[in-house]
Parts: C-alpha cells; structure tokens; sequence
C-alpha cells in the first residue's frame, strides 16, 4: 500500500500512543508496545507499511544518540571505581554467556558465523529492564544500585568492542584489513575529540551558554559530526557518537545536553524498535520455536545463577546477589543493536536474526514479570514490594 510519510508516522506514533498507554496499564515495558506496532502494521503484518527503507534511515539516528547519550552518563573519575568492583564478575560471566550462546547456536545447525554473533546477543542484559525496575532510593543510595550501574556500563562497554567489530564485516565476512584501519582510527579520533573539547568546544559552550538553543544545536551538531568523522575512518556512526559523548561527561554543562537530548532520542527509538517489529517475519516463528525456548530457558536460568555464584565469591551477601542475579536475568536490548548490525552487514541471515529479536522480547516480558512479583520495583504488584 503506497501511503504519505506524514501518514505513516500518524500510524506510528498513534498506534505506538495507544499500545503504550495499554503496556503502562497492565504493567508491560514500552519496548513491547513499539515491537508489536511494528509487527502488526509491517510487510509481515496487515501490510499497511511496506517500504521500510526511510523508516530504517531514521531509526539509525535514534541508536547515533542513544551511544551520544551513553558516552555523556559514562564519567571517567567515577567510572573506575565501580568498573573494577564488578569487572572480573563481568567478563567471566560474558565469557561464559558467550561459550554458551554459540553452542546452542551451532547446535540448532547455524553457521559459525551466526552462532558468533548469537553468543555475543546472549552476552548482555537490559538496561532499561535492571535501571527502570529498580526503585530510585534504591538506585542512588545502595551499593546494589551502584554495583547494578557498574555491571551495566562494563557491559555496554563490550558492547560497543562487539559492535566495532561487527561493523567491519562486508559481504558476509570479517574484513580484518578494514578491522585493522578501525583499530588505528580508534585512537586518533579519540584524541582529537579531547583536544577539539577541551580547547575549542567548552570555550565556546561557557561563552555562549545562556542560550540554550545554541548550546542544543551544538550537541547535535558535536554527535552527528563526529559520527560522520568515524564513518569516514572506516569506524561507524555508532562508535563516533560514543566517543562524541565522552568527550563532554566531564563538562558541567553534560547533563543539561543529556536531558534535553532524551525526547529527540527517544523520538528516533520508536521508529527503530518500530523497525524491528516490522522485520520481524512471523511466518519462520514456528521454524524456530525450538530454539527460542532453548534460549529463552537458558537465559532465565543460567544468568541469575552465575551471577549470584560469582558476587557469592565477592563476598557480597545472598540476598543482594539474588537480586541482581534475576534483575540482570533476561536479554539486552544492545543484542537487539547487535543482530541489526550483524544482519545488515551480511554477516547472519534472517533466522538468525529472528531468533535474537524473539529471544529478546520473550526474555524482557518474562523478566519483568519475574522481577515486579519478587523484588522491590516501582510498578510491583505487591505493595508491599512497591518502591519509588
């Protein structure tokens, strides 16, 4: 059905507003919401959106802020101390979900390749299900809360190494001369973002800060021109951002451009979550069943036993061990990144690719369920559990 694009985004955006209002009702995450517009007005759905082509375009630019974003929460002073707490919990735990992941992978008989990227979508857990679903007190002022930021971030960290080479691939195959140019890249456009804000950038925000629609405009403008600096270094818009955000968490005016910049990302999100709802060809579901519930088993049982082990062997206590344990128990939404960027570069095919976005959805519901019915959250159905 050929439609106007002011129509399509009215489909969007409406659709998203009403399913939205029905996920906050009975207690579901947005994320849900945007998938399954995507899933009923896509080419595999009602057929009411076809062409997906512009809507994929802008759906990039969500994920280029959302890194923009991730870099500006990422301080350097305060990161390290939390990052060495949780790090060795962190990379064997990753090591492991990764061992795992590809097995079953290649024991569903998927290429190397995509049993690869398959373990490293296993890798990470939500964000959004480990921040939002703990209450805020709890969050600021507990040492949960700042162990739950550092597992996090160390996490988003080997993702951004995973996308970087992942983003090498061509043609269905690692381009290591490519990965190389990337690695020699890194380092460069990592210094001159430092030099460029230290000398240039922050004299001119503190010069001009009263206006605060230049200063958004230099946000935008400082995130999408270092992206296209790193596409052009045979890097990636994604990685360019993240640098771009890093580059400004230790200025004070970080957190102002982080909070004004969230609606215009979140904005974008929609569409790419609406993208990947529409991609999402429901007619291999019931090929891949199997290996779904595979998954999904695997990740709701063996992610909140190994981390329990392994905070266990930090001395921390059971209780807050089993906390986070389940809280980090599902599939991130990054694995969501990695199987659109692992697709589009060639380097899995479309099963694999539904695999990891229907692995991720179930684990996200199921987690939430798992979380709100047994800890403290602030949309607990308990009120005795209930926390803000």
């Amino acid at each position: 059905m050929d439609i106007s694009l002011f129509t399509v985004f009215f489909l969007i955006f409406s659709g998203s507003a009403v399913l939205a209002s029905i996920a906050l009702f009975t207690r579901q995450p947005l994320i849900i919401a945007y998938i399954i517009v995507g899933v009923v007005l896509g080419p595999y759905g009602t057929h009411v959106i076809t062409d997906l082509s512009i809507i994929k375009e802008m759906s990039h630019i969500g994920i280029v802020f959302l890194l923009f974003l991730l870099g500006l929460d990422m301080q350097p002073h305060a990161l390290q101390n939390v990052l060495r707490k949780v790090a060795s919990t962190v990379i064997i735990s990753s090591v492991l979900f990764a061992f795992i992941g590809t097995s079953i992978g290649y024991l569903f008989g998927f290429t190397v390749m995509e049993s690869i990227v398959l373990g490293i979508a296993f890798m990470f857990s939500s964000t959004i299900i480990g921040i939002k679903l703990l209450p805020t007190t709890v969050l600021h002022h507990r040492h949960i809360g700042e162990m739950m930021i550092g597992t996090l971030l160390c996490q988003d960290i080997i993702a951004i190494v995973c996308l970087l080479v992942l983003l090498s691939g061509v043609q269905g195959k690692m381009e290591y001369t490519t990965l190389a140019y990337a690695m020699i890249a890194l380092p460069l456009i990592s210094g001159f973002a430092y030099l460029f804000v230290r000398y240039i950038l922050l004299y001119v925000i503190r010069k001009f800060d009263r206006f605060h629609e230049f200063i958004f405009l230099i946000a935008i403008g400082w995130c999408l021109g270092l992206a296209s600096l790193a596409e052009a270094l045979f890097l990636s818009a994604e990685i360019g951002a993240f640098i771009a955000g890093i580059s400004l968490a230790t200025s004070p005016i970080a957190k102002y451009i982080a909070l004004n910049l969230k609606p215009l990302r979140d904005f974008f999100l929609v569409l790419f979550f609406f993208a990947l709802g529409a991609q999402l060809n429901i007619d291999l579901l019931p090929e891949l069943a199997l290996a779904t519930i595979v998954i999904v088993c695997a990740v709701l049982t063996i992610k909140p036993l190994t981390f329990h082990f392994l905070l266990k062997r930090q001395k921390e206590k059971s209780g807050l061990a089993w906390d986070m344990g389940f809280r980090l128990g599902q599939i991130s939404e990054f694995s969501l990144l990695v199987a659109y960027v692992a697709f589009d570069n060639n380097l899995i095919g479309e099963r694999a690719s539904l695999l990891i976005q229907a692995a991720t959805i179930i684990t996200f519901v199921v987690s939430t369920y798992i979380v709100i019915f047994n800890f403290p959250s602030p949309i607990a159905v308990n009120d005795k559990l209930r926390r803000d």
